[in-house]
């Protein structure tokens, strides 16, 4: 990361003027301080906390506010739309951001056009953005699909990763590894260098992923998981870590979060999937869980790379890569006898119980053979609901789980049976999501970052924050859904 940026943002993370703000809970979300943008150096205004916070009649509130600006909420009470889809029409507009001029403050900045996903995600988001690009392709917005690629590979370069988003506090952690599909709906648009540009970061993206993220089992058979380098608070979610942490000796605490960071890296944050105990928060393992996402993900990166690397020796390296993995997927993640994946706990060395839709990942990247993918499409009946497919068939009160259904997760599903033959259960959902979405517009006028599939007319919940308007990746899968039926 460049310097400037990562330094600046760090030196409030780390002043007593975050810890106190945060822990006073001036603000309802954590996210909003950690994204507040400073009226000064951020080093300076620290120095003035330092000496004025011990003065008689010192407002906390009132230094934040004459220090910082604090970041906005879209408001999206002025975009009256007739049907779903002249709202999302709208609103590829309403969540596009120019390129960024450096602040002081947390953003990463890029030097491209991008959307955002909406609501308190006000900057760029690596896994949400592909979904999001579908949609902007069904509506011809392919340039900014090229732009949001050469974004994710200037990060890349600065950062050493493409991060969770464009944040500062994002550096130390990732997200499932979608570049790959980013470039394959671009690759026909990119100039010679532009793609020989991609296909670098393609690489890059791969090293990150076995350097950092690797697991050598049993059989010595290389696997990935969810992990970050650091073990302290978010600082998005400062306030919510630290109570979390209360009581605990500081080894476990730094375990804690560790494993709640990884599972922010999942994108799944959180679901029963990483929990030894499904309704139980303090359980979370996620770096000792190998999952069928990330894996079957990473399956598809380096079998795409066995195509598009020029030296026959590094595409003979990647096919070998791409093989083995898809054996010890198989071998550790698939269960034959209930037809179905599931993610596989390194440390018991057993497979985990949660069913959960991580299991069409590996039909999405056609790392599944057909007598696989048919059973998988059986079980799925398990899944179904009036508004699509069910997250897990846990019903916890995290929001990765029942009864809540995501865009991204109905993606992979019907593309996934779409590709072994299975187009009638793939019209099926495809049918059911994008009447939800329609049919909960019409009745609130608003497109959600979730749903209720159980009972479409209820708002979703679970999770740390409230749901969220917009958005992104509902919308491009919506988009996507609705020109294919």
């Amino acid at each position: 990361m460049t310097t400037s940026v990562w330094t600046e943002a760090l030196t409030l993370f780390n002043s007593e003027l975050f810890h106190d703000v945060q822990m006073a809970g001036l603000f309802k979300d954590s996210k909003t301080f950690a994204d507040a943008i400073g009226k000064q150096p951020l080093a300076s205004i620290c120095e003035h906390y330092r000496q004025q916070c011990q003065q008689p009649g010192f407002e906390l509130a009132a230094f934040v506010e004459q220090h910082f600006e604090l970041p906005a909420e879209p408001d999206l009470s002025a975009l009256q739309c007739d049907d779903v889809d002249e709202y999302i029409a709208a609103m590829w507009s309403v969540l596009q951001r120019a390129p960024d001029q450096r602040q002081h403050d947390s953003l990463i900045p890029l030097q491209h056009r991008y959307l955002v996903p909406g609501g308190r995600f006000r900057e760029i988001y690596y896994w949400d953005s592909y979904f999001t690009a579908e949609g902007l392709l069904c509506d011809g917005h392919s340039d900014v699909v090229v732009s949001m690629l050469e974004n994710f590979l200037d990060i890349q370069e600065q950062v050493g990763c493409i991060p969770n988003g464009n944040r500062a506090y994002y550096h130390t952690r990732s997200q499932p590894p979608v570049l790959v599909l980013i470039f394959d709906l671009v690759q026909h648009q990119l100039n010679e260098v532009q793609r020989a540009r991609a296909i670098k970061g393609l690489q890059a993206e791969h090293q990150f992923w076995m350097q950092n993220r690797a697991l050598r089992l049993a059989d010595g058979s290389l696997l990935n998981r969810y992990y970050d380098n650091d073990a302290t608070p978010r600082p998005e979610s400062y306030r919510e870590d630290l109570n979390a942490v209360s009581g605990l000796n500081d080894t476990r605490a730094h375990e804690f979060m560790r494993h709640i960071r990884a599972a922010c890296e999942s994108g799944w944050d959180f679901s029963s999937r990483w929990f030894a105990d499904a309704n139980d928060f303090t359980s979370i393992k996620t770096t000792d869980i190998v999952p069928v996402d990330l894996n079957a993900l990473l399956y598809r990166l380096e079998f795409r790379l066995s195509q598009l690397v020029d030296e026959s020796s590094q595409q003979q390296a990647y096919a070998e890569a791409a093989a083995q993995r898809q054996q010890a997927l198989n071998q550790y993640c698939y269960n034959a006898e209930q037809g179905f994946y599931f993610d596989y706990d390194h440390q018991q060395q057993r497979q985990t119980p949660i069913w959960s839709l991580a299991a069409v990942v590996p039909l999405f990247t056609q790392l599944a053979s057909q007598h696989q993918a048919d059973a998988v499409a059986d079980n799925l009946s398990k899944f179904l609901r009036p508004g699509g497919l069910v997250t897990t068939l846990t019903a916890t009160q995290q929001q990765w789980d029942s009864p809540n259904g995501w865009a991204p997760l109905q993606w992979f599903a019907v593309k996934g049976l779409e590709h072994y033959g299975v187009n009638a259960l793939a019209q099926d959902i495809k049918q059911r999501w994008v009447n939800l979405v329609a049919d909960y517009y019409d009745a609130n006028h608003v497109v959600l970052e979730k749903y209720d599939v159980c009972d479409p007319r209820k708002a979703a919940t679970g999770g740390e924050y409230e749901v969220q308007l917009g958005f992104g990746w509902s919308n491009g899968v919506y988009q996507a859904f609705k020109r294919s039926l």
